[in-house]
């Protein structure tokens, strides 16, 4: 263990660290006053008249403290990873911080769902009126069901898809129905599903980190992955699911751009482009990862042999979708009609524009708060190098980037999902409901965890966070 992270790990202070600590609570005061700013207002909107269509605002939740079978467990977790967690991250082998990484995720994302039961946390969630599993019974035949998918997704259309259904491409939909063909029908198999695939997103993540940054920064970062408030929404959200999908594009991207051989970079690109076509079937939106994957490519080593097989993986699911008869963007234009017809049209953009980054603030914790303060610290401090000179940058090697610190390019990293994030928001397709749909993007953010010195303290904060909003609410997802 290098004498940075042991210092870390005692808490040792001089006075650098007590500024930057200061620094560090005002960035957590500041979102702790937008989260609070978003419920005042919220609630008076609410009052005066109800466009919100939120329980709780700015979360879609209801105010019911309550307990469960998975406290305990929920407790259990927290304590040990808090204790223990900064520690047996500096110290397994890697593949050993992979597994454990997944295990803890997925105990901990459990244990959370399981404070509202097992059926109203598990085995229910996805057999809404709202949800996949309403219309598993209506892709008995899946090429004419998919041919015929964009004729219901508007209201006035016949037997119109549910919201979810519609709000989606059909892999969605087609990843339950599939599941249900091989024997793990309905919303207990469903959700653990979504549980399961969501918590490899931070090995996912992890392995990105390390190929872009190094592995001491990655190493660190882990805990903060595996504790993460937003499991609170990763728990038998399909938005989970698609998290870790998307997280391992990027991740494949990352590998594919450092990869050592041509043969394991062209392997990872091919499989990173297979995995970006079947997110954009996912979710609309997910499609901004393309932004993602492009500056994970800048950031690494080999990237242009990689770009054939990565165009040649990201046609795959596309075309067979097309074959089949699917148009993605008929299907696009017509979502954005049901859109408008359902809560989007009368949600306030002007309320949710800047209440949807309190929902985030409460998704990725405290410390994920203070860590993006010290990605923001880094990129000032690194500017120059970062953006030098027009003549200078004409002169640059290819891979001019990799000189930068590990600390630079993890916060290049993070700095890419926060873009996607933004953008995601001033498109004003996400009004409401994002501490979910964001899913995929706040994942990501997490990693600024990693910069943060006093891991224990910030830890236990995200891990009392999760557990105050995951008792004191009945989220709706």
């Amino acid at each position: 263990m290098n004498r940075d992270l042991r210092s870390d790990l005692r808490g040792d202070t001089g006075p650098g660290l007590r500024r930057d600590l200061r620094r560090d609570l005002y960035a957590v005061a500041g979102a702790a006053l937008l989260v609070l700013t978003a419920a005042l207002v919220g609630v008076a909107i609410k009052r005066s008249k109800d466009v919100l269509h939120v329980g709780w605002p700015p979360l879609y939740a209801n105010w019911l403290p309550h307990v469960g079978p998975g406290t305990p467990a929920a407790l259990t977790v927290a304590v040990v990873v808090v204790a223990y967690g900064p520690t047996v991250a500096a110290r397994l082998p890697w593949r050993s911080l992979l597994l454990a990484s997944w295990a803890t995720a997925t105990a901990w994302t459990f244990s959370l769902a399981l404070i509202d039961g097992w059926h109203r946390g598990i085995a229910r969630r996805l057999t809404t009126r709202y949800e996949y599993l309403q219309v598993i019974d209506r892709f008995h035949d899946i090429p004419a069901t998919l041919r015929d998918f964009t004729n219901h997704i508007l209201l006035d259309s016949p037997d119109h898809w549910p919201p979810h259904v519609a709000g989606h491409p059909p892999g969605a939909t087609l990843t339950f129905v599939l599941l249900d063909r091989i024997g793990l029908g309905g919303g207990a198999w469903a959700g653990v599903w979504a549980i399961t695939v969501g918590a490899t997103t931070a090995v996912a993540v992890l392995v990105t980190a390390r190929s872009l940054a190094d592995e001491s920064l990655a190493r660190r970062a882990a805990p903060f992955l595996a504790l993460a408030p937003a499991a609170v929404w990763m728990g038998t959200s399909a938005d989970g699911y698609f998290a870790a999908v998307a997280a391992w594009f990027v991740a494949l991207v990352a590998l594919a751009a450092t990869a050592r051989t041509a043969r394991r970079s062209c392997t990872a690109a091919f499989g990173a482009g297979l995995l970006f076509g079947l997110i954009c079937y996912l979710s609309y939106g997910l499609t901004l990862f393309a932004v993602i994957g492009a500056g994970v490519l800048v950031l690494g080593r080999r990237r242009l042999r990689a770009l054939p097989f990565l165009f040649a993986g990201t046609a795959v699911v596309p075309l067979a979708f097309t074959l089949v008869g699917f148009d993605w963007w008929e299907a696009y234009h017509l979502l954005v009609e049901r859109y408008y017809q359902g809560a989007g049209g009368f949600r306030p953009y002007s309320y949710w524009v800047w209440a949807n980054l309190a929902c985030t603030a409460l998704v990725v914790g405290p410390a994920t708060v203070a860590g993006l303060r010290r990605i923001a610290a880094v990129l000032v401090r690194e500017r120059e190098r970062l953006w030098p000179v027009r003549a200078r940058a004409r002169s640059l090697a290819v891979d001019t980037t990799l000189r930068h610190t590990p600390e630079v390019r993890l916060a290049l990293l993070v700095l890419l999902a926060l873009a996607a994030l933004l953008v995601a928001d001033l498109s004003g397709m996400s009004k409401a409901e994002t501490e979910r749909i964001w899913l995929p993007f706040a994942v990501w953010l997490l990693a600024a965890g990693a910069l943060l010195p006093r891991p224990r303290a910030w830890l236990a904060a995200q891990a009392a966070l999760a557990l105050l909003l995951n008792h004191l609410l009945l989220t709706g997802w």
